[in-house]
Formats: C-alpha cells, structure tokens, sequence
C-alpha cells in the first residue's frame, strides 16, 4: 500500500494537483490539516473535490487554521478521521484535528485533554486493523518534527504521550513547517509532511513494514 501525505497546504490545492498528476500508484490520500487558511466551507469543498478526482480515498483531518465549520464539513464530505478510524485493506486510520494553543490564537485550538480523548476516541475504531496510522495535526512535542528555529519545540505535549502509550505503527502529521522530517518517537516513525505549498510532501508505503519518505515536487 502506498498512501500520499499533505500537511498546510493553504489553499495551494494547484500544487497538490501536480503532485497526485505526477505520482503513480498510489492507494490514498492524507490531508494532515491546515487545508485552508481561515476559509469557508464551500472553498474546502472544492478543494476535497480536487483531491477526490483523483478516484482513491481521501482522509482528512482540519488544521488550527481551518476554522469550525470546516471541521463539520470534512465530516459532512465523509473525509474526516478526527475522533474516528476508516480502515482500507490491513491500515486503519485515525486523527486529530487542530493543534494545541498558539499565541497568535488562531481559529481551531484545543487543549491538550481534547486531543488526547480526540486520540483515544479514533484509536478504539483501528483496534482491529493490522497496520494502524495516526494522523494528527499538531507534531508530537520535542521531537525533530516540532522544532522551531529559535530552538524551541511547539508541539504536543498529548500527542507525544499518546504515541508513546499506545504506540500506533507511524505518525503522519505538520503545522511546524519549519519542522519537515522524519523522525522516531519511542521507535515508532513518524513524519512531518511539510507545507504543501512549497511543494512538500510525505509517502508512506506498508508492506512487511512501514517506511516514511520526506518527497518534494522540485
């Protein structure tokens, strides 16, 4: 299985466009967040409709700068993995929506508890599957995949802990955009798709195991 990872696109779906045009065999799509910034509902309409041209499955969670309503129409277009798994053959996948709070107070912030139960609720529906990945927005706090410039990590601090208790087989995940990479959290794989707008994307293959590849367009 091979699956397609994009994170803060931004409202750069032309960019994704390209990249789906260009890759070949793939199985899915994941949008890790921030598929807008501050937009409308009938802009991420057009935007999963772009992806879901592409006739394979598209999961999707929102990002802290995809405000509530596209939180209900993710869920409405029958995309969202917040709170809640879809399974597709062995892989079964489950988000998290939003990011912790920022001081700049953007529009979809949570604190760390709901990410947490967000995270549970969404891992009990993949109990059953063989493969299970873990698709939240926010980065797992310090770590590779959270790292600001200045040296400081702005990630989550529930996310890291879910990962290291519950362990899910890999972790797809952005909003740190200067943060892209892949990373171990308590030898568990786990990546940073980069914004798409720059032309940054994950891939992600399962076979007898998971490997998690940082790709770009140029």
């Amino acid at each position: 299985m091979r699956v397609l990872a994009f994170s803060d696109l931004h409202g750069s779906i032309d960019i994704v466009e390209r990249v789906l045009a260009l890759e070949r065999g793939f199985d899915a799509v994941v949008l890790a967040g921030d598929i807008t910034t501050a937009g409308t509902p009938s802009e991420l309409e057009k935007t999963i409709g772009r992806v879901a041209a592409f006739r394979k499955p598209v999961l999707a969670v929102a990002g802290n700068m995809d405000p509530l309503p596209l939180e209900r129409k993710l869920q409405q277009l029958g995309v969202s993995i917040d709170s809640r798994g879809v399974t597709i053959g062995e892989a079964g996948f489950f988000g998290v929506s939003a990011a912790p709070a920022t001081p700049m107070h953007t529009p979809n912030e949570l604190s760390e508890r709901e990410i947490m139960a967000r995270a549970e609720a969404g891992w009990k529906c993949v109990t059953a599957a063989r493969w299970k990945i873990f698709v939240p927005h926010a980065a797992p706090k310090d770590t590779a995949l959270d790292l600001l410039p200045s040296g400081k990590h702005a990630g989550s601090l529930a996310i890291r802990d879910f990962i290291r208790r519950r362990k899910p087989d890999a972790t797809i995940c952005g909003h740190i955009h200067e943060a892209r990479g892949v990373d171990t959290v308590d030898g568990k794989p786990a990546v940073n798709c980069g914004p798409a707008g720059k032309g940054y994307y994950a891939v992600m293959t399962i076979g007898d195991e998971i490997v998690l590849e940082n790709c770009s367009l140029r």
